[in-house]
């Protein structure tokens, strides 16, 4: 099972035993997952190049169409395309080899920047973890998936079922807790989320729970009052503790390409977001759009789901990441 924290302390006490999976199968799973992404964007680029013995503008300008096409974004895709611009015009690649490599090592370039591993201070308890995001994003599945990774790396974990409007959501955390002896602070739906989190927060203190992971009600980020609800819930936090939540982390479904982006924007201005997880990038051919994010934004991405497995929401590397978005056969 892979590691997806930092520890300042180890830990040995797995709650259940887990399934150990060798480095080659995981990035395996990840290169499955990022199947549809890749189908756009790297065999597109391959296609364009291989067979050549050299590149010209021409060609470059179709890289550029296949880059935007994956929802890389205009920024990110500037800098890609100038670089392999320049080099040409240097005479700096001197086959089409070269300058697929070249483009690798510039998009992991890109991506080095926010690969960003989230730590946990073991002297914040509980350490607060506050889970943003709108609707449909898969912020309450995650929410699930992480407390059983980090149960598993012998920390002691609580849920709170913050998001209070959508009875559903209450339901899914208590059947996460129940199955994997978690505890799960709830009120009846439609109860005030701050209220919950703060009931939370000081039971989390009572039990001595190392980490909290606080559901929050899904919103659109042009929902400018539900926004102001999340800006009430950090205030509630910060009455018990000055320095919570300890992690913001905003959860954005990668299939809306674009939309994703925008939306970092709005909870990053709203909430200060400390960390991303992308989801769904399975499902999507737009699984680009991370290098738009992280490019414009510069927000650590902690996580990345590629699949419905539990071993499926794995750390984000940015090497394994841009390597798998590449058939072996180009590399």
């Amino acid at each position: 099972m892979f590691n997806i924290l930092k520890r300042k302390k180890s830990a040995e006490n797995d709650a259940e035993p887990q399934k150990t999976i060798d480095k080659p199968g995981l990035f395996s799973r990840l290169k499955a997952g990022l199947s549809k992404t890749r189908a756009t964007f790297s065999n597109g680029i391959a296609n364009l190049i291989l067979g050549k013995k050299t590149l010209d503008r021409e060609v470059l300008e179709l890289i550029e169409t296949q880059l935007l096409t994956a929802d890389v974004g205009m920024d990110a895709t500037e800098q890609l395309v100038g670089d392999l611009t320049h080099k040409l015009a240097r005479n700096e690649l001197n086959d089409t080899d070269t300058a697929l490599k070249s483009l690798q090592n510039n998009m992991k370039a890109i991506l080095h920047p926010v690969e960003c591993a989230l730590e946990i201070d073991n002297d914040k308890k509980p350490f607060i973890i506050l889970v943003v995001g709108i609707n449909g994003s898969g912020k309450t599945t995650t929410i699930g998936k992480l407390a059983k990774h980090f149960q598993a790396a012998g920390q002691k974990v609580m849920l709170a079922a913050g998001d209070t409007f959508r009875a559903a959501a209450i339901e899914q955390l208590q059947i996460w807790g129940e199955r994997n002896q978690i505890p799960v602070i709830a009120q009846q739906p439609g109860a005030d989320t701050a209220a919950v989190i703060f009931d939370a927060m000081e039971s989390a203190k009572a039990r001595n729970i190392d980490i909290l992971l606080a559901d929050t009600a899904g919103r659109l980020h042009t929902q400018t009052h539900l926004m102001d609800e999340l800006k009430k819930v950090k205030r509630v936090l910060l009455k018990l503790d000055p320095t919570a939540p300890h992690e913001t982390l905003l959860i954005l479904d990668a299939s809306i390409g674009q939309n994703a982006l925008n939306q970092a924007k709005q909870f990053n201005e709203a909430m200060g977001v400390t960390g991303l997880v992308l989801t769904k990038l399975d499902g999507t051919a737009k699984g680009g759009i991370i290098f738009a994010i992280a490019k414009q934004l510069n927000i650590p991405i902690r996580f990345i789901g590629v699949g419905e497995g539990i071993d499926d929401l794995r750390p984000f590397d940015a090497d394994e990441f841009v390597e798998a978005l590449f058939d072996k056969d180009i590399q």
